[in-house]
């Protein structure tokens, strides 16, 4: 008899309205430490260290020791593909909305998720990917890259034969919690996010998962895509 997987000792952890704060805190990818934890879960720094010793022994986190400091970080990847997927069931669910304020305006229009671009203009910019057939939707949820499509990931920065595959393949369909839409992630998607940002298109703000455009990026955009800030806004059903 196959060993059967303890999902009731993971959901256990995430269910948690604290826990589950404090991962979505690291949800771009950066280490924390427990005191902007603690702020982010609404709770004290003493139950802070508890929650953060539960997700540890989880195995959600990880812990990064620089002198005296300790710093948090989401384990790897496919716990953030774990919290992804259950954000979008739970934004499924929600059927009324309070009017978003300006943070979180800004982080459906354009933020990290994990280490790709989401939200409304990481839906934008994987569908102008497809509609110029440089990705296609293939099996599992894989995105398929085109020869055209290696042409202009290559012109933008981005040595797609260095990509290691996962599992997944180089790019895969991940549903966009806020948009319902997929967007592109994978290594591919973290190789663009990351091209876009050193070119100067994309600047990832300090203090919150939010992505900035910049005016170079509208125009390279504008340019390569097809995408200005009203299409992009528009590029997913509003609800």
């Amino acid at each position: 008899m196959h060993p059967q997987p303890n999902i009731s000792s993971v959901a256990f952890l995430i269910a948690d309205p604290a826990r589950a704060a404090m991962l979505m805190a690291l949800f771009d990818g950066r280490a924390l430490p427990a005191g902007e934890l603690a702020h982010a879960g609404g709770v004290t720094a003493q139950t802070a260290s508890a929650h953060l010793a539960k997700l540890l022994d989880g195995g959600l986190l990880v812990c990064e020791q620089q002198g005296r400091h300790r710093y948090y970080r989401l384990a790897d990847s496919h716990v953030a593909d774990a919290i992804e997927q259950l954000a979008a069931i739970s934004s499924a669910a929600t059927v009324r909305r309070r009017p978003l304020n300006r943070a979180a305006q800004e982080l459906r229009f354009a933020r990290c998720c994990y280490d790709h671009l989401a939200g409304q203009l990481g839906v934008a910019v994987t569908q102008a990917l497809q509609q110029r057939r440089l990705i296609v939707p293939g099996v599992d949820k894989r995105f398929e890259l085109s020869a055209a499509g290696n042409a202009w990931f290559a012109a933008i920065g981005v040595d797609v034969g260095a990509l290691r595959p996962t599992r997944h393949g180089l790019a895969r369909q991940c549903l966009d919690w806020t948009e319902r839409s997929h967007h592109l992630a994978g290594p591919l998607g973290v190789q663009l996010m990351h091209a876009l940002c050193a070119a100067g298109w994309l600047r990832r703000s300090p203090s919150s998962r939010a992505v900035q455009v910049t005016p170079k990026g509208w125009a390279g955009l504008k340019a390569q895509l097809g995408i200005d800030r009203d299409s992009a806004a528009l590029s997913t059903p509003q609800t």
